[in-house]
């Protein structure tokens, strides 16, 4: 199956929180050439993004998300250039009040006709019930 993946998703495959697992899981499957992952091209800087902020909030030591990032990146989805979704992004970020770069993985999945799976909670609540092709990550076996 063809899934945009969030980084939300790769960050919990390098540190442990709640559904790690089921990221884990996930990675594992697309290791098996079981999914196949695709993902705007911005998404190695949001990965990055989040794991130096891990560093300063002290959830993790400094240096490690240099380490944790190469890592995700061994198994990183096929990036995709999403200007040309950018109208739509801006469109559905408008009418949501939710942030434009996460409506472009909306934008993207609803263009490739695929599922969006995230751990984006906020994300969630916000866009499920308009764009039904948004899975929660804990959710998932």
């Amino acid at each position: 199956m063809k899934y945009v993946l969030d980084s939300s998703v790769a960050f919990k495959w390098e540190i442990a929180e709640p559904h790690s697992d089921k990221a884990n899981r996930l990675r594992d499957d697309f290791q098996k050439k079981i999914h196949q992952f695709i993902a705007p091209e911005f998404f190695p800087f949001e990965l990055a993004h989040a794991l130096t902020r891990a560093e300063r909030q002290g959830r993790i030591a400094v240096g490690q998300a240099k380490l944790f990032w190469t890592d995700a990146m061994t198994t990183a989805p096929s990036l995709l250039a999403t200007l040309t979704l950018a109208e739509r992004a801006i469109d559905i970020s408008s009418k949501a009040r939710i942030g434009v770069y996460d409506c472009l993985y909306v934008a993207l999945a609803e263009q490739e006709k695929c599922e969006f799976v995230t751990a984006d909670d906020k994300l969630v609540n916000k866009l499920q019930a308009q764009f039904p092709f948004i899975v929660d990550l804990k959710t998932l076996p």
